[in-house]
């Protein structure tokens, strides 16, 4: 087992996570790979935003506490953070709500991994220009982003690992540099004729399934349920396999898909787009699997 390998990576950043406390009353949203960027073709977020949006007020209303999971903002394909939130400014400002209330907290993944470096945090995340208001606006003042947290259950003691799930693969944990110009200059262009980039594990199976594999090998080893994202491919394990949750994503075709805690179960949710026999549409909330009591 190698230094960067995922399972040393994972039990490096469980041992150091931050815990949050929760417990039967408590409501909690967990949303990954948003992948929000400048609205442009290459823009995989903006045909879910209105979803996107619907979903948050929703959360905000009653109640949620929210937990981004990573990968919130596309700085792979975009270098400005600031146009990106200027963008999604009703998104943004939202979000700054959950965050003014104390109901928000933040993981970094492989695609916003910038934000690990607390010079971009406090030059970036602090406010943003909003060009409706042609001024700068509060979003995360002062806010700490994290590689991991941990869910400590106040009435069992069990624990939630989150993670965004990136750890360990060498292009999007260690040489993200590579990974990024690569996506920036050389596959932003090539998805104009429909080529998908190999290196990602949201667009190639067999990446998918081996990040996955390595999560649940060490969630297995040290008996921990872990919710992660990456992968883009939701995820409810079944009775009596290894507790291995995966958010999905927020830039599926039809649809987009988060994790919700209520009443101490894990519930995998979907968040899609209906049409009635009167041919109105509507936002429909549909749960994707049974929800998971906390174990």
């Amino acid at each position: 087992m190698t230094v960067f390998s995922t399972f040393h990576r994972l039990s490096q950043i469980f041992k150091t996570s931050m815990e949050i406390p929760f417990d039967s009353s408590s409501r909690i949203v967990l949303f990954s790979d948003c992948h929000k960027g400048d609205g442009s073709w290459v823009d995989d977020f903006s045909h879910n935003r209105n979803l996107y949006y619907c979903a948050l007020k929703y959360y905000y209303e009653y109640g949620f506490t929210y937990i981004d999971l990573g990968d919130s903002e596309e700085l792979w394909k975009n270098r400005s953070f600031s146009e990106i939130c200027d963008i999604y400014g009703d998104i943004s400002r939202l979000l700054h709500k959950f965050y003014a209330e104390k109901r928000f907290y933040m993981i970094y993944g492989n695609h916003d991994i910038v934000k690990k470096y607390p010079c971009f945090v406090e030059e970036n995340l602090g406010k943003y220009y909003d060009s409706r208001t042609d001024r700068y606006e509060s979003l995360f003042e002062g806010i700490e982003v994290h590689e991991g947290l941990i869910l400590k259950d106040t009435e069992t003691q069990r624990k939630i690992f989150l993670v965004h799930g990136h750890q360990g693969d060498l292009v999007s944990d260690i040489f993200w540099k590579v990974g990024r110009f690569l996506t920036r200059y050389v596959w932003r262009r090539l998805e104009f004729f429909g080529l998908k980039d190999p290196t990602s594990a949201a667009k190639n199976y067999d990446k998918k399934r081996k990040v996955e594999r390595k999560i649940i090998e060490w969630a297995s080893a040290n008996r921990q349920t872990v919710i992660a994202g990456h992968t883009h491919r939701p995820t409810c394990p079944g009775e009596g396999e290894v507790q291995y949750f995966n958010t999905g994503s927020c830039v599926h075709p039809d649809c987009i898909t988060c994790i919700e805690i209520v009443n101490a179960e894990i519930s995998l949710v979907k968040w899609n787009v209906k049409t009635r026999e009167d041919r109105t549409v509507y936002v429909d909330r549909e749960l994707l699997a049974v929800p998971r009591k906390i174990r």
